[in-house]
């Protein structure tokens, strides 16, 4: 039966504008680092993506070296796309990265013209597309000039490969230096993709301000924790979690007792507001109005739907506000 996608859809979910763009992305974006590889069940990750675009959620999020095995994520989506999605493309931001080691030898990673164009060539006959929406550099090359990273953006988006530029993972001064250079080039950064949750706050030690300065758009990885942020871990370690995978990057060490007892109490303000743990974590990276857009990952349908939820109930009072910095302080 052919997918035929939720005509109410948009009503569904709010949208942000990212930037001083044109550009409007959804609160809650899907993200594809983890269960969309070629060692996941590929029926499961297809009934996600089409739930998330039925719930509103335009915006997936990809890179060149997301799996495992890399790339392998980027072939199921666009097995997606060219199944249930073709006629749909148009009203989806697809945005894919490089920058991580993703083939041997010298030019497999980082940040040179080379490894950026030939990763976004390789991204694009992956997925079956011709262009993507957002490509970004995935982290800053300590090896190769900030200009150079950033001319290689500029081609991409004029050879028509991109639509916009987006950088991810730099400092609020690799920012502004990226920022000046996409400027003067005439291809203005559209995006910075941040890790940013309760427990990881460096953002806002001058990025945000940096961003909302150069007013450019945020859209934050990791809200969660890697899943650390949930009722999950609470008592014991479940068998489908992150931590009990092989190739998962949450580790047993990362579940320390003094997180567990946060989340914890966490978890009371949460249930006090009618939200579980996982929904208040994104709500609360959300109440700062610099964050364009929260990317979540899922491993079933239902954690989409509860990240969706959250819209009815993103406003935090100055008390619970204290109450959560006290505790994670």
């Amino acid at each position: 039966m052919s997918y035929v996608a939720n005509p109410n859809r948009y009503n569904e979910m709010q949208y942000n504008r990212c930037g001083n763009s044109g550009i409007l992305l959804p609160k809650i974006s899907l993200g594809l680092w983890h269960n969309f590889g070629g060692v996941d069940v590929f029926e499961n990750s297809r009934t996600m993506v089409l739930r998330a675009f039925d719930l509103g959620i335009t915006h997936f999020d990809l890179a060149n070296n997301y799996g495992p095995p890399p790339g392998s994520a980027e072939i199921t989506f666009g097995s997606i796309l060219k199944n249930d999605l073709k006629s749909y493309r148009d009203e989806m931001i697809i945005s894919s990265k490089a920058g991580y080691l993703m083939w041997p030898g010298p030019y497999g990673e980082w940040g040179s013209r080379k490894n950026l164009i030939a990763s976004c060539n390789q991204s694009l006959k992956r997925m079956k597309l011709e262009y993507v929406d957002v490509f970004y550099s995935h982290r800053p090359d300590p090896n190769t000039p900030i200009e150079e990273t950033m001319m290689a953006l500029d081609q991409i988006v004029r050879s028509g490969k991109a639509l916009y530029a987006g950088i991810s993972n730099y400092s609020p001064e690799q920012s502004q230096i990226a920022f000046d250079i996409l400027k003067s080039l005439g291809t203005p950064c559209l995006v910075h993709q941040p890790k940013y949750s309760m427990f990881y706050r460096s953002v806002e030690e001058g990025l945000l301000d940096t961003l909302e300065k150069n007013r450019v758009g945020s859209v934050v990885f990791s809200p969660l924790f890697q899943g650390l942020l949930t009722d999950k871990y609470l008592n014991d370690i479940p068998k489908d979690s992150r931590v009990a995978k092989s190739h998962g990057f949450l580790k047993n060490s990362d579940l320390t007792p003094d997180k567990i007892e946060k989340v914890k109490k966490l978890n009371d303000i949460a249930l006090k507001r009618g939200q579980k743990m996982s929904q208040m974590a994104l709500a609360w990276v959300l109440r700062d109005k610099r964050v364009t857009s929260v990317i979540i990952g899922a491993s079933k349908v239902s954690q989409i739907e509860e990240a969706v939820a959250i819209q009815d109930n993103l406003n935090f009072t100055s008390e619970e506000l204290k109450l959560i910095d006290n505790i994670l302080n």
